[in-house]
């Protein structure tokens, strides 16, 4: 598989995607915002047609050349117009994603008829078309997914703090805004990173579910990021390697996949905790109940004296 050239640019956008993708998705879901990717991806959608259109008019070619580079632009602003939104109240959340939901897809479906193509043109960003990365897209992917593991992991900490309680954030004198804007933003990047290994449809769920894996046994912010990652890239690469041999849609494979491992941690983690002893992280002090249990034996000894 590694000798092909196809499959190895495949192999390097699945190990990318799957280490950047989880790292966003873990300030996702401690911001309650575990949908957002979907509505980014939406509006990413209408991106990819821009980009469709603005090549049409420029005679460029091949025809989608400028369709990644639309669908960062796109992203982005988009993201940023929905945590303006978020930040000012004007509108619920929910309510804001949903507008992007349907305002993104339907601008996408509108701009590729204008453009002279095809709604099976979208079919590959909505859905992942990972055999067909071309070395221009391999580079948009590496590029834009060290921006985002720079990011996301160089600012974990004001990151997550804004992410956590922005109040305790404001007080303490991070730029709140600025580091809203800068999740909205890497969020955006990941999704278009992600576009052509899973689609645009499914690249939410390689997002949170590593996520939803890592919070059933790390215990911690940063654990939970790195377990995260690792089972991003694992279930990316497995995946892949399974589309290598079964004719089988890459991206979809790849999320089916990780949902079976997150089903079966679910199951396993009880039966592990179960067989765990208690840990007691103050050995030297006297429990509550040994307290309460020596007092009323002593106050048994008085009584009966």
């Amino acid at each position: 598989m590694v000798s092909s050239p196809l499959m190895l640019r495949a192999l390097i956008a699945a190990v990318v995607v799957g280490a950047a993708a989880p790292v966003v998705g873990t300030f996702l879901v401690q911001r309650r915002l575990a949908l957002m990717g979907d509505g980014i991806g939406h509006v990413a959608l209408t991106g990819v047609a821009l980009g469709w259109l603005v090549g049409n008019a420029a005679s460029v070619v091949p025809q989608d050349s400028l369709a990644l580079p639309g669908a960062v632009v796109t992203a982005i602003a988009g993201s940023i117009a929905i945590e303006l939104v978020r930040e000012r109240g004007r509108t619920s959340g929910d309510l804001a994603l949903a507008l992007m939901f349907y305002g993104g897809i339907a601008g996408g479906v509108l701009l590729i008829k204008v453009a002279g193509g095809t709604n099976a043109n979208l079919i590959s960003y909505l859905f992942g078309s990972i055999s067909t990365v071309s070395n221009a897209d391999l580079a948009w992917t590496v590029g834009l997914a060290v921006v985002v593991l720079a990011v996301g992991l160089g600012l974990r900490a004001a990151l997550f703090s804004v992410s956590h309680d922005e109040e305790f954030a404001r007080a303490s004198g991070l730029p709140v805004r600025v580091l809203n804007i800068l999740v909205a933003t890497i969020a955006a990047l990941t999704v278009t990173v992600a576009m052509r290994v899973v689609g645009l449809l499914l690249v939410s769920a390689l997002m949170i579910v590593p996520v939803a894996i890592a919070q059933l046994f790390a215990r911690s912010f940063g654990r939970t990021m790195a377990v995260a990652s690792a089972t991003g890239i694992a279930v990316s690469v497995v995946g892949l390697s399974f589309t290598y041999w079964y004719d089988y849609p890459p991206g979809a494979t790849i999320v089916v996949l990780a949902v079976l491992v997150y089903a079966a941690a679910s199951v396993t983690r009880p039966l592990l905790r179960r067989g765990t002893p208690v840990h007691d992280p103050h050995p030297d002090v006297l429990d509550d109940l040994e307290l309460n249990g020596a007092e009323g034996a002593t106050g048994r000894g008085a009584d009966s004296c």
